[in-house]
């Protein structure tokens, strides 16, 4: 890696591009070039030359890139060229929604564990997993090599869920409650919030609409 500085919008768009190159894959195509990756991105080749240049030198100038290695090459950068252990918490529509996505082993991310608070839910079966108490966390994290946390409470339960991974040793945090959550420097935390989305699309219909009138 060339840089230890790498922009937040660069590593959103590196998972882009994976995403991207392997449906270049399953269509059976072995080498893509940065013309085509950039318009099935969205973005310009130059951004894609400028994004991958943080990781090294990748692609053979007149031909382009080798789909595997590229894909190879950016999973190794991202971190997720090995699997990593998830825990969820909170059982609710969501969060059984999530347990049941076939993609997060696929993309290298296996979720061992589902933990809830509610005595209702402790002890449920979803997708193969058998719901814990939170409180149980810190001694399922060493047993289950548990790295990273996945919450799906309601939002006035989502920092006690939090509290609960970080007391565990769990370090990296994935909050979709639509909630801050308050947490040490060392630990790392990324909101998925579907509202900020909803936003963008309604501003751009807008802006769209005030152009026509």
């Amino acid at each position: 890696m060339k840089s230890d500085h790498i922009p937040r919008a660069t590593i959103q768009r590196l998972a882009l591009y994976v995403q991207v190159l392997e449906t270049f894959k399953r269509e059976g195509s072995e080498v893509v070039s940065s013309e085509i990756l950039a318009k099935a991105c969205n973005v310009n080749p130059s951004q894609i030359r400028k994004d991958l240049a943080y990781f090294g030198e990748f692609g053979v100038r007149g031909v382009g890139y080798f789909v595997q290695d590229l894909i190879t090459s950016i999973k190794q950068a991202l971190g997720v060229d090995r699997m990593w252990n998830a825990a969820l918490v909170g059982i609710g529509n969501l969060g059984k929604a999530l347990l049941r996505h076939q993609d997060f082993i696929r993309r290298g991310f296996h979720i061992v564990g589902a933990f809830d608070c509610d005595p209702f839910k402790i002890g449920e079966e979803v997708s193969g997993l058998e719901v814990v108490c939170s409180r149980r966390l810190k001694e399922k994290v060493d047993e289950l090599g548990i790295e990273i946390g996945i919450i799906t409470t309601p939002p006035e339960r989502a920092q006690r869920a939090a509290n609960y991974l970080i007391d565990a040793g769990v370090r990296g945090i994935i909050n979709f409650a639509p909630a801050r959550i308050s947490a040490p420097n060392n630990v790392y935390i990324e909101y998925v919030d579907f509202f900020h989305h909803l936003y963008a699309v309604a501003l751009n219909l807008t802006l769209d609409q005030q152009v026509e009138d």
